[in-house]
């Protein structure tokens, strides 16, 4: 019983945040409403004020640019991350981005490792998932495991993973994968033990076989949660990618933010870590619209 509440737990931490009726009603907003105009305006209005006091701080030299570059200053290494430019002032030879790489060949780079690994991730949790929510004996077995897995910190294990694979994509892969497997893995535990009894047993009723039960009953009843935990595997896995391009993570944006860290270049730095949060709002927002596409019940029961 312990594994079932746990489950429910982490598979619903990210709904939390929100309530059901006030996602249902952002759902709802038509594009050209007033609500939905005050609803943007008041987030544009937010960004416009967080970027005034950015701009008033660094201005007032409040904190050195070492520390803290202004928001033109960032907007300068951005572009200049993504275009040709001269080596030096006076030098004539151009050289392409940093690091050899434009800025979104950089982020094209980490998003391959993280498609991979999460892609094999929720394949692998999913079946896993499934398997334990079906036997008992299968949970028991595995379920320590998996959450010794899920308590274990990416770096803890990362120095690991390059002794067994290399210091190439390999073990960048499997380290985002062992990122994103747990939480895929709970998420789909959690989905199946929370299928109602009463679908089960009017679907035997009405003579479906086992396989039938699976597919039409039980899967489709999961999907809410299992979109859960692949937004949460997602998260876990961007939020890896930084440890996982440490070493010869060029190309990655990870591994661009890192060595312009050690070169004490800020503005590159804060420009990278806003692509990479920018990235994952996107990616959040098409696994939620994915969700909504496979389980449009969702929220509205």
């Amino acid at each position: 019983m312990t594994q079932v509440v746990a489950g429910q737990d982490i598979a619903s931490q990210h709904d939390t945040h929100e309530p059901p009726e006030r996602r249902a009603l952002i759902r709802r907003l038509p594009v050209g409403s007033p609500s939905a105009l005050r609803h943007w305006g008041i987030r544009l209005g937010a960004l416009t004020v967080f970027l005034a006091g950015w701009w008033m701080v660094t201005a007032a030299h409040i904190v050195e640019p070492l520390y803290l570059p202004g928001p033109g200053d960032v907007w300068r290494a951005f572009v200049r991350a993504n275009s040709w430019h001269q080596v030096a002032p006076g030098v004539p030879r151009e050289v392409l981005g940093e690091q050899n790489y434009f800025l979104w060949e950089h982020l094209v780079a980490s998003l391959q490792r993280i498609f991979v690994g999460v892609g094999v991730a929720i394949v692998v949790g999913m079946l896993l998932g499934f398997a334990m929510g079906s036997s008992k004996s299968v949970a028991t077995m595995v379920e320590p495991y998996l959450n010794f897995l899920r308590a274990l910190p990416p770096l803890g294990y990362f120095s690991l993973l390059i002794v067994w694979f290399g210091i190439g994509d390999t073990s960048k892969v499997w380290l985002l994968f062992l990122a994103a497997f747990p939480a895929v893995t709970v998420a789909t535990l959690s989905g199946v033990l929370g299928v109602k009894r009463d679908y089960v047993n009017a679907a035997r009723a009405l003579g479906a076989s086992r396989s039938q039960v699976v597919l039409r009953v039980v899967m489709p009843a999961s999907v809410p949660d299992i979109v859960n935990g692949v937004r949460l595997a997602v998260g876990f896995a961007w939020t890896t990618v930084v440890a996982a391009e440490l070493n010869n993570g060029i190309p990655g944006i990870g591994g661009l933010a890192y060595v312009a860290g050690t070169q004490l270049r800020t503005p590159l730095v804060i420009a990278c870590i806003i692509v990479i949060g920018i990235t994952a709002l996107l990616l959040d927002s098409v696994i939620k619209w994915i969700g909504l596409l496979a389980a449009p019940w969702k929220g509205r029961a």
